[in-house]
């Protein structure tokens, strides 16, 4: 049959007809949800997994598993807000929410964000360092530019094919565990029978793999992106006011987002294996950051080892820094109503740009400071941990509601990952805040 007598089907245009196909391949469906995914595990993320598995051996392999379906639920709910409404979450919060709302959540993010950026860019120096040697401040600043340049002088698809190939970067946490000596006995009871503890550093560093798994600047990208893909085609709609494509749609952002998480937790999987295997079985247990836990593999696992882990946080940091900056420009850009996407030219898109370059550039600065960008890369996996509660309350709300998603509110099922991953995150962060007081 023609495609105009199938697009006579149902009231649908010829291009509704193709973008509602279904023999794409798996790898054409993989987007927003495998550069989300690959993205969250940046150097910060990589410092977090480092530090428990130097720290607490195999006893924290189980919170990957745990968080996993957790994680999927949060995302498959935000990128459902932005495929459904045609709006990212900065939008929707300010079309149905008070200003203060909007004004608290998007300062939130763009704290947590900054600090992360500064953290990332640091590792990934630091890293280049400990590679080929020369002066950190200056592999600092080209890192920052190079980012920048990515975003704003690449247009949208080509942009998106980059990040994909960057996610093969890692990869190369895979090859470090065939490089090093693996208990694999001990690994299985480590994930089989979690070993829990009421101690603040337990504590916190669980909070802190939750934090660095289920991260506000994860939401707001992959919502942001769907409603990039959205522009990008165009025989694609707001599935509100087009659901003759939610079937392929739904479908779709349900496969990339469980391939895209379950990568992403793959990846931490080895991260932390890798550093229990080596430094925790060696008493090595003070690492802070992802250059440190590089370094430290160097004499107990090898030169290849200690290459490939180095060569991972260059590759996850240029993946994730642009992803960081992004999400904050979509959200302030949508807050203010100021024109926004990775395809505008930069002059058209002057505001939305200025935002991933200052956002950035002040990353950058943070390396020129005394903070301690070690501290820095931990804590901002908790402080993540920490402003995702309040951030996901408002989408969990978001997402049944009629006015924002039509027919397509979010069913029982996926509503009760969603609150479950909330409801966690929440006791996790209150447990830790306890821990701190007394």
């Amino acid at each position: 049959m023609s495609t105009r007598k199938l697009a006579l089907k149902g009231n649908q245009s010829p291009d509704d007809v193709r973008s509602s196909r279904p023999d794409e391949s798996i790898l054409r469906k993989l987007g927003p949800g495998l550069i989300t995914g690959a993205a969250d595990d940046d150097p910060s993320g990589i410092a977090a997994y480092s530090q428990a598995g130097a720290q607490f051996g195999y006893s924290l392999l189980w919170t990957l598993f745990f968080t996993y379906p957790l994680m999927v639920g949060i995302q498959v709910v935000s990128a459902r807000i932005g495929r459904v409404s045609g709006y990212g979450l900065a939008g929707n919060i300010r079309r149905h929410h008070s200003e203060p709302m909007l004004y608290t959540v998007i300062g939130l993010l763009l704290l947590a964000n900054t600090i992360n950026i500064g953290a990332d860019i640091a590792a990934m120096a630091d890293a280049v360092v400990l590679l080929i040697g020369g002066p950190r401040h200056f592999y600092i600043i080209g890192i920052g530019v190079l980012c920048v340049l990515l975003q704003v002088f690449i247009s949208y698809q080509r942009y998106v094919r980059v990040l994909k190939w960057l996610t093969l970067s890692l990869f190369s946490y895979v090859g470090v565990v065939f490089a090093v000596d693996v208990p694999w006995l001990q690994v299985l009871r480590g994930v089989a029978i979690p070993a829990l503890s009421l101690k603040a550093e337990y504590v916190t560093t669980v909070v802190a793999i939750f934090g660095t798994t289920i991260s506000p600047y994860l939401f707001f990208w992959q919502a942001s992106q769907e409603c990039e893909d959205l522009r990008s085609v165009k025989a694609d709609k707001p599935l509100r006011n087009h659901p003759e494509q939610a079937v392929r749609q739904l479908r779709r952002i349900k496969i990339d987002t469980y391939i895209g998480m379950g990568f992403s937790n793959l990846i931490a999987f080895f991260i932390m294996l890798t550093t229990a295997a080596t430094l925790y079985a060696h008493g090595v247990q003070d690492i802070q950051s992802s250059a440190q836990a590089a370094e430290a593999l160097r004499p107990l696992a090898g030169r290849f080892a200690f290459l490939l882990f180095s060569l991972g946080i260059i590759g996850t940091g240029l993946l994730a820094v642009p992803v960081l900056a992004g999400s904050s420009a979509f959200a302030l850009a949508e807050s203010f109503r100021w024109r926004h996407g990775l395809d505008l030219t930069p002059l058209r898109g002057i505001r939305f740009y200025g935002v991933i370059a200052v956002s950035t550039m002040i990353g950058v600065a943070l390396g020129f400071t005394r903070i301690d960008p070690i501290k820095a890369l931990y804590w901002a996996a908790v402080i993540n941990g920490m402003i995702s509660v309040p951030i996901m309350f408002v989408m969990m709300r978001m997402v049944a509601n009629p006015k924002i998603m039509g027919e397509f509110v979010v069913g029982r099922r996926l509503s009760i990952l969603g609150w479950l991953a909330t409801a966690v995150m929440a006791l996790a962060v209150g447990v830790m805040l306890i821990q701190m007081i007394i």
